[in-house]
């Protein structure tokens, strides 16, 4: 697979904003005849060679007049990130500036370049699969350590290769369901059941359910998981989010009902991105205002992959706690039992359901917290210090289409176990290899494409 387009494209590639440096990229047929028209080597003699940076002046041809002082670097074709020639202009990071630059070499012919273009050109020329272009959003986009790692795993063909592992065992397959179909009369039994049905449950079932569960866990490390902290007024809830931000983020005061409105930020725990928030305090009788806060908190619960359900250890269990508590319930729940260091008026046996399993913290004086983000982590990851072998955790996108290669799958094996005709059974096998294919790219259509590849920011 190329890329027909032949224009020559160009765009700023880094962040909008100030800073020490910025860069304009350029792809395409032209790349070095633009670069030789715009800038002026400080060097009398410049052989332009590949991969060699160059210092000079971006000069507009027509005026004469500088526009900055710059590395410029030519990468000749295939051996660059789109496998077409590429210039990188590396200036002043001011905006102005590098918008100037950019508008001269589009008046030199270039073309804008759209989101993602530069990588779906990479894609399109074969340099890498579309599982690798994917995991440049998720380079972009991670929010911590594990999510980076993630990404590179994957760009490094962890999941390509664990797809392709189990494609070319159908490819295998389908092929000595061909034979069989081209040689009916043969005596040998080409396709023996048991060996297939075998193969079947080793070779693609089991290494397909893997990567399907681990779809969850990829989803938690990219996106982030949100768990919303509920209670009544006063429990101590903006107290415990400013303990786990460690920063003065919501308002603690004694008076109930501080909290009017949901207040969301994102934690780091063990790697892992947390949207945290913190809803205003779940009441009877509260006003206008309140209730508008006490609305959005059941918004935020409703949404949550955990909730945190928040007691205060030195009171009574209210009728207002229970009511609370049987509303969220059903929801991923640790119930956490506050100020631990007053004096503790709580009946566990008395609320058995409720306190079974509490963890007994103080967000004043932090202590429980250890206990706590250990709690978090393992109930948000089942438990698994660590990720799928390999870092294989495929998204929202291929982790569909991997369920319908496993439903395409489940069909063929029903198939051959009830001895139906090969020519039958392969049309559910060739239905699992073209999901396959659509997660690597193989197969994928062009309005597919387009929507994965406007996700990008310009320049990239």
């Amino acid at each position: 697979m190329t890329s027909t387009d032949r224009t020559t494209i160009a765009s700023i590639s880094t962040p909008p904003g100030a800073g020490g440096i910025g860069i304009v990229r350029i792809s395409g047929p032209h790349a070095l005849a633009l670069l030789k028209k715009v800038f002026r080597p400080a060097a009398h003699h410049c052989p332009y060679e590949s991969h060699r940076v160059y210092y000079g002046m971006i000069v507009n041809p027509t005026t004469a007049r500088p526009l900055d002082e710059v590395l410029a670097v030519y990468m000749r074709g295939p051996r660059s990130y789109t496998r077409e020639d590429v210039v990188e202009i590396s200036g002043h990071g001011g905006y102005l500036v590098l918008q100037s630059i950019l508008e001269l070499l589009l008046a030199c012919g270039a073309e804008l370049a759209q989101p993602g273009e530069f990588t779906k050109r990479a894609f399109l020329n074969g340099r890498i699969d579309l599982t690798q272009a994917e995991a440049v959003i998720d380079i972009l986009s991670a929010r911590t350590k594990k999510g980076v790692d993630l990404a590179l795993e994957q760009m490094s063909g962890a999941l390509y290769r664990s797809v392709e592992s189990i494609r070319q065992q159908l490819v295998q397959i389908k092929a000595l369901l061909e034979v069989a179909l081209d040689f009916p009369e043969e005596d040998v039994e080409i396709v023996d059941r048991d060996t297939l049905l075998t193969t079947l449950r080793t070779e693609v079932f089991i290494p397909l359910r893997r990567l399907i569960d681990s779809g969850n866990q990829g989803r938690i490390i990219r996106e982030g998981a949100t768990v919303v902290i509920v209670g009544r007024p006063n429990v101590g809830k903006s107290s415990l989010l400013n303990t786990l931000l460690q920063q003065e983020r919501a308002l603690v005061t004694p008076l109930p009902g501080t909290t009017r409105d949901t207040i969301e930020e994102y934690l780091d725990l063990n790697g892992l991105p947390i949207r945290l928030i913190d809803t205003a305090g779940i009441r009877e009788n509260a006003d206008e205002i309140e209730q508008l806060g006490i609305r959005r908190a059941h918004e935020s619960i409703n949404r949550a992959d955990l909730v945190l359900f928040l007691i205060d250890g030195s009171r009574e269990l209210s009728e207002e706690d229970r009511h609370l508590f049987r509303t969220v319930d059903r929801k991923p729940l640790l119930v956490v039992i506050n100020k631990s260091d007053l004096p503790q008026a709580l009946q566990v046996r008395d609320e058995s359901v409720m306190l079974a399993r509490a963890i007994a913290i103080s967000a004043r004086h932090h202590n429980g917290l250890d206990v706590l983000r250990q709690q978090l982590f393992e109930r948000l990851t089942g438990g698994k210090e660590q990720w799928q072998e390999e870092g294989c955790a495929p998204n929202l996108r291929q982790k569909v289409a991997l369920e319908h290669a496993e439903q395409s799958l489940l069909r063929f094996r029903q198939g051959i176990e009830n001895e139906v005709e090969h020519d039958l059974v392969t049309v559910d096998l060739s239905e699992a290899l073209n999901q396959l294919g659509e997660i690597v790219g193989e197969t994928t259509s062009d309005d597919v494409l387009d929507r994965i590849f406007n996700q990008f920011c310009l320049g990239k």
